[in-house]
């Protein structure tokens, strides 16, 4: 809901795209500081404790975003509360949240685990979609315009206040016993990592380039679209999202995640491009739903494969430090695709993104295509005789 409403109510609020690339950077980079101090700490503190204690924050910064009227302010209510101006969950959670799921299902299920967690998600981004069309109909109440946006961001800090109850509901077991210290990389672990982040940085850089706060603002500048038709098409976009993600699961089954992330995520950055300079809004929502529904096919298989080539031990320091570099590479690219959009033309974001993108997809592909997840590795005949063996 805030990454479809965030662009289109600072543009109210008269802000440039220039400092609306800042308030969007600013919110990613309190998420990144967040995911530092999980990484480092979310193990110890203890987990439920941990993401409570973010949902507090974030209805915070929300609210306190809802009742300013400088992008000063609104900046500063963004970075300490993590307002997320992407459109999708990219917080400090997402740390601890991977970092518990593996254990609940077998090498051969985790993929299929991951893809539902996130067809949950994007369940509720779907929704938030809708949900960002408050404002049109405060407006058909007579409530004045910039009034409506202002109850409508004071709306998402209430619901992002609710998940605090549900996080300390969960069973203790999430918990990670106090007397047990953080597991230290093994060189191999940390060879893999270095890698991957280094590549997970280029492919955020190129995604921070295409928030959804700054494609809202696109289609409301470039068309003169409003909040109620934006929320529509965003639910459509976490619609086809959602079901990408168990068609992803699917497609890593027979082809493999390197494959799966990589063969899905290429055209998805071709169709980004075609968007900038589509001719209609009905032509550019249509390519950005087919995009859409491509785009995110990576995000499970990444996570799995993440996860599955580490140790159990070593899931919440690697789940931090691959989700750190990306916030971080989010957090550095709205402030240049604004100025960018403001200096050169509204289209370059589109093209600087989806080139970064192609890029992270080739050299992922070339680095990795050999070093396959232990399910896979396991799914040759030879490898079949020795499971019968044990």
């Amino acid at each position: 809901m805030i990454g479809v409403l965030l662009g289109v109510y600072l543009g109210r609020l008269g802000v440039g795209p220039a400092e609306m690339g800042f308030v969007v950077g600013a919110g990613l980079a309190g998420a990144a500081c967040a995911t530092v101090v999980a990484t480092l700490a979310g193990d110890r503190l203890g987990r439920r404790r941990f993401l409570a204690s973010l949902a507090l924050l974030g209805a915070t910064g929300a609210a306190v975003a809802a009742a300013a009227s400088s992008a000063a302010v609104i900046g500063a209510a963004a970075f300490v509360g993590m307002l997320n101006g992407m459109g999708r969950d990219r917080g400090a959670a997402l740390v601890l949240e991977q970092a518990v799921l593996p254990a609940t299902a077998t090498d051969a299920d985790r993929t299929r685990v991951f893809a539902w967690y996130n067809v949950l998600q994007d369940a509720g981004h779907a929704l938030g979609g809708l949900a960002a069309a408050m404002p049109a109909l405060l407006r058909g109440l007579a409530v004045p315009d910039l009034m409506a946006l202002r109850l409508a961001v004071g709306t998402c800090a209430l619901l992002t206040l609710l998940p605090a109850v549900l996080y300390l509901g969960l069973s203790p077991a999430i918990d990670v016993p106090r007397d047990e210290a953080p597991a230290r990389l093994s060189p191999e672990s940390r060879s893999v990592l270095r890698k991957i982040s280094a590549l997970f940085a280029l492919d955020a850089l190129g995604g921070g380039f295409v928030t959804a706060a700054l494609l809202a603002f696109f289609f409301y500048q470039r068309f003169g679209v409003r909040e109620g038709s934006l929320g529509l098409l965003f639910f459509g976009a976490r619609l086809a999202n959602a079901l990408s993600h168990l068609a992803a699961a699917w497609l890593a089954r027979r082809i493999g995640l390197v494959n799966t992330m990589v063969f899905t995520h290429i055209p998805s950055s071709l169709l980004l491009v075609t968007v900038a300079f589509a001719p209609s809004f009905w032509v550019a929502a249509l390519l950005f739903l087919v995009r859409e529904g491509l785009v995110e096919m990576d995000v499970p298989t990444r996570q799995s494969y993440v996860m599955a080539v580490v140790r159990p031990g070593e899931r919440t320091v690697a789940s931090g430090v691959t989700n750190l570099v990306r916030l971080g590479a989010w957090a550095a690219a709205p402030t240049l695709a604004g100025v960018s959009m403001q200096g050169l033309s509204p289209a370059t974001p589109f093209v600087a993104g989806a080139g970064m993108k192609i890029l992270y997809d080739v050299l992922l592909y070339l680095a990795f295509r050999e070093r396959r997840p232990p399910e896979e590795a396991l799914s040759g005949p030879a490898s079949r005789d020795a499971r019968g063996t044990r």
